[in-house]
């Protein structure tokens, strides 16, 4: 059965590789992105009944109107995929300025309930469809000189929790660790010895399949993608 994703964050790293793989198995894809350039690159590679967006996901406006304009010409999706983020670049929580601290979480945070605002009504009225939000390693232990991004992932965990306690039967709410892949946002944290963990490419062939499967009686569940 052919389904509709939503993702946030599809211009590279996991985003782009989850949307060129859902949409090779035959699913419907909507995405946005912040890069103008990336998300033209999309939407020549792959047209209609898919449609990307240059969007913010912390600007609730533009997020609301996105939201409204795709649900006019669709359903609401069966699986949304908050996916955007970002991390702090290494440093005492002491050395993060207020602006780097205020942008990871009106992102991190901020843009994936703005995401949900406007997409889980829909979703909440037909009693259909599953939430996944985009976890880490680090919102479930932590790491010097990344408190920022790991304050931001936890939250997400209890973000996460707790939605899934407010679903009707049918739905789920799911916080995803994807595991420890090899992504622009890793050589952030591990310089060259990112490259020694998980390419992307090897990690959405397992991630997809396992996102595909994904289940109502997995509400709540605090999860990971396989290795």
């Amino acid at each position: 059965m052919t389904k509709l994703i939503v993702i946030t964050g599809v211009s590279r790293g996991l985003g782009l590789a989850m949307t060129e793989k859902f949409i090779e198995l035959g699913h419907t894809v909507v995405g946005c992105a912040r890069s103008s350039e990336a998300v033209e690159k999309l939407q020549q590679k792959y047209s209609a009944p898919h449609h990307f967006t240059c969007l913010d996901v912390t600007n609730d406006d533009r997020v609301k109107a996105w939201a409204t304009e795709i649900m006019a010409k669709k359903e609401p999706p069966d699986l949304l995929i908050n996916n955007a983020a970002l991390v702090n670049h290494p440093a005492p929580l002491w050395l993060v300025s207020s602006e780097e601290f205020s942008q990871l979480v009106d992102i991190n945070i901020k843009g994936t309930t703005n995401v949900i605002r406007h997409f889980v009504p829909a979703m909440i009225a037909r009693k259909n469809g599953i939430i996944v939000n985009f976890s880490s390693g680090w919102g479930r232990s932590t790491s010097p000189e990344f408190a920022p991004y790991c304050a931001s992932k936890w939250a997400i965990e209890g973000l996460t929790r707790a939605l899934a306690q407010e679903l009707p039967a049918g739905m789920a709410a799911v916080p995803l660790n994807p595991g420890i892949i090899h992504t622009d946002m890793l050589e952030i944290c591990f310089g060259e010895d990112a490259a020694s963990y998980t390419s992307v490419k090897a990690w959405v062939q397992k991630a997809v399949p396992f996102l595909l499967k994904l289940k109502p009686s997995d509400n709540g569940m605090p999860l990971t993608v396989p290795g």
